[in-house]
């Protein structure tokens, strides 16, 4: 039978404040805080509450036949936490529902997949306790920041535990294959691989809109149509896309929503389901192997990585960025954790792109990519300053590779104590219930010497 999977994604620009090499050394803020609030509450009331709450109606009228799956970077979180709170609540609601499945990401939406395993490995895991947390369940298939996939990344995401991840269907990594199968990691077989169908994807979250378009108006029967057309053994049609396109990129008075809405209905009356990611590679096997040894996302028609790395500027500010990642890891300063969270953000590389995609970029407050560079490199010369004055740049890496060998080791002799503690428990708390079951016997009761001599007097003054 052929199934949906339908998957959206929440993600938010921290807006960097206009930093000026004076300011290194003095200001140590590096946020706008009225345009963070802004652009969030904006999205919020344009796209993420409808479209929420209309996710939360589909699942609800549909008695559990649509199913959808969500992911949240956790930059987008901390800023959904403080200014749309609202937005948190119809999270818990869609979660209630059950027909939601929360995809575990880069805690960061960055790009250290590409280039520091363990910086990736721990952001990775942060990302998924804190969904766990959450929303009571942890996550078991993984999306990397705008779909970034290579083999030694799905290799690493395979060893932290997860059972899936989703990637781009890009032309020059598919080939001849079809993206509506599922495939496996040449380096892990284990780990299952869902390729986004961004034909149908883009139609809804780039084109949906467009009078221009040739298929405009899109109905939901139409679109139903194109999916039942594919061969019967094109089991798995995969369309993610971005959940502000739901409502913000394609207005509301497109009537988006009402498509949405009538998505089931037309899905049912041809036997198609809608199924997570955890279902699909569950229940279905693999029909191959994916082999992707260059980075592929699902940005710009290259799909590659060339919007954040792609010139010399872009480069320059990455490879500065992470030269201090031992550091930071060594670091317990909150608020140097938290900014690195955000400076790691891929949109701050974007801004930064030169490429000619035809298609407008809003770099907020710079002028330029030049701009966008500047003011970035500002802020990481006192970020690196900082992090300088917490673990010296003089100190050698062997001395570093030692110190961070030793908390790795205590933190696995942490782990293991904790195991032995937690059978220990169960041990005692397995033997209560028959400790207390077992009848005690009762001491004899010594008598009273007291009560001893006071009989004794007493028949002598009988006598």
């Amino acid at each position: 039978m052929r199934t949906i999977c339908l998957y959206f994604e929440i993600h938010q620009v921290i807006h960097l404040k206009r930093y000026r090499f004076f300011d290194i050394g003095t200001d140590h803020y590096y946020y706008d805080d009225f345009a963070n609030e802004t652009s969030i509450n904006e999205v919020a009331e344009r796209s993420y509450i409808p479209a929420l709450s209309t996710l939360i109606e589909m699942v609800k009228n549909s008695n559990g036949y649509f199913k959808v799956a969500l992911s949240i970077s956790g930059v987008a979180l901390e800023q959904l936490e403080i200014h749309a709170p609202a937005v948190i609540d119809l999270l818990h609601q869609l979660n209630d529902t059950g027909g939601c499945e929360f995809l575990a990401e880069p805690y960061s939406h960055g790009l250290s997949s590409l280039v520091n395993e363990e910086c990736f490995k721990e952001e990775v895991l942060r990302m998924r306790d804190k969904i766990k947390q959450m929303f009571g369940k942890a996550p078991k298939v993984f999306r990397n920041s705008s779909l970034i996939y290579t083999d030694e990344i799905g290799a690493v995401v395979s060893s932290m535990g997860f059972k899936g991840i989703l990637t781009e269907g890009a032309k020059h990594i598919l080939g001849w294959k079809s993206p509506h199968y599922v495939y496996h990691c040449n380096m892990a077989p284990n780990l299952k691989i869902l390729v986004r169908d961004y034909k149908l994807s883009d139609d809804i979250s780039l084109r949906f809109s467009n009078s221009e378009w040739s298929e405009y108006p899109l109905f939901a029967d139409k679109y139903m149509s194109w999916i039942d057309s594919f061969p019967q053994e094109e089991q798995v049609i995969n369309i993610f896309m971005e959940l502000k396109s739901i409502g913000y990129t394609q207005p509301l008075s497109s009537n988006i929503l009402e498509f949405l809405k009538a998505l089931p209905s037309c899905a049912k009356e041809r036997g198609i389901t809608f199924s997570t990611p955890t279902e699909i590679v569950t229940k279905l096997k693999s029909v191959s192997q994916l082999d992707v040894p260059y980075p592929v996302s699902w940005v710009d028609e290259e799909r590659d990585t060339s919007c954040w790395l792609g010139n010399v500027m872009q480069r320059e500010a990455f490879n500065k960025l992470y030269s201090i990642a031992e550091r930071v890891h060594l670091c317990s300063d909150r608020r140097i954790k938290q900014d690195w969270d955000y400076l790691q953000a891929s949109n701050n590389f974007r801004f930064m792109t030169t490429k000619n995609t035809g298609i407008w970029l809003n770099r907020g407050i710079y002028d330029s990519p030049y701009d966008a560079f500047t003011n970035y490199m500002n802020i990481l010369g006192d970020f690196i300053n900082r992090v300088d004055s917490l673990y010296p740049e003089g100190i050698d890496n062997e001395e570093l590779n030692s110190l961070l060998t030793t908390i790795k080791n205590q933190g696995e002799e942490i782990a293991e104590l904790h195991k032995e503690l937690d059978v220990f428990r169960t041990s005692v708390e397995s033997n209560a219930p028959e400790a207390s079951a077992k009848p005690t016997k009762k001491a004899p009761a010594k008598k009273s010497t007291t009560a001893k001599k006071t009989t004794t007097r007493k028949k002598k003054v009988d006598a």
